[in-house]
């Protein structure tokens, strides 16, 4: 059965209690937090206070999404919320490897995530090492982007690799999830969909979840 981790970006910030009641309420298996500090992403969006408030609301996995320079400097403060996962970007770690160690050592799952023009093969080294390979369908920084279709071979190119270097990791796929798109990329060997829009969005955003588990 296919993961699905609602991305928070997309929620109502006005009713952040309210939506985290539905996570809780719904099959989800996890919740997304992007983190963005308009540096690495051209885009901010929330830091610690929410990510406290949030970690001692909901009930699900805390999937956390690092779109930020020098992640490592938090992995403490993230272990702290009790973060399930603990996502960083290739592009942003200049020693991934000791990053990933780090986050292992503060007790969470580490997740590595690479942007649309990032080749697979960049993580040959690492793979077997890592518990998720986050591929991001949408240039990051902004929610309710349209997807980019390279994505369905790169998954599929991902899914070979990890085979090859004998690498247990999930397969997490961001940005433009939606119901035309979500079945192809689990069809591509997607293990974990991430969603914001279509899920916060709905009108039945239970059942949404719900559908895109059952794909």
């Amino acid at each position: 059965m296919t993961k699905v981790s609602p991305s928070l970006l997309a929620a109502d910030f006005l009713h952040l209690d309210r939506d985290i009641e539905m996570i809780n309420r719904s099959e989800a298996d996890w919740l997304h937090l992007d983190v963005m500090d308009g540096v690495f992403v051209p885009n901010i969006s929330f830091g610690f206070p929410v990510l406290e408030a949030v970690a001692s609301k909901c009930t699900k996995p805390l999937d956390v999404h690092y779109m930020i320079v020098n992640p490592e400097q938090y992995i403490k403060q993230t272990a702290k919320l009790g973060a399930m996962m603990m996502n960083v970007h290739v592009e942003a770690c200049r020693h991934l490897h000791r990053t990933v160690q780090e986050i292992h050592d503060a007790g969470m799952k580490a997740g590595v995530t690479l942007n649309p023009a990032t080749p697979v093969s960049v993580l040959e080294d690492i793979a077997a090492d890592v518990d998720m390979v986050l591929l991001m369908s949408v240039n990051p920084g902004f929610g309710g982007q349209k997807f980019i279709e390279n994505t369905i071979g790169k998954v599929q190119r991902l899914r070979q690799l990890l085979a090859q270097t004998g690498s247990k990791a999930l397969i997490e796929v961001d940005g433009g999830v939606q119901g035309e798109t979500a079945p192809r990329l689990v069809k591509a060997g997607v293990d974990v969909l991430v969603s914001g829009s279509y899920v916060f969005k709905s009108k039945q955003p239970e059942q949404t979840i719900h559908e895109l588990r059952n794909l």
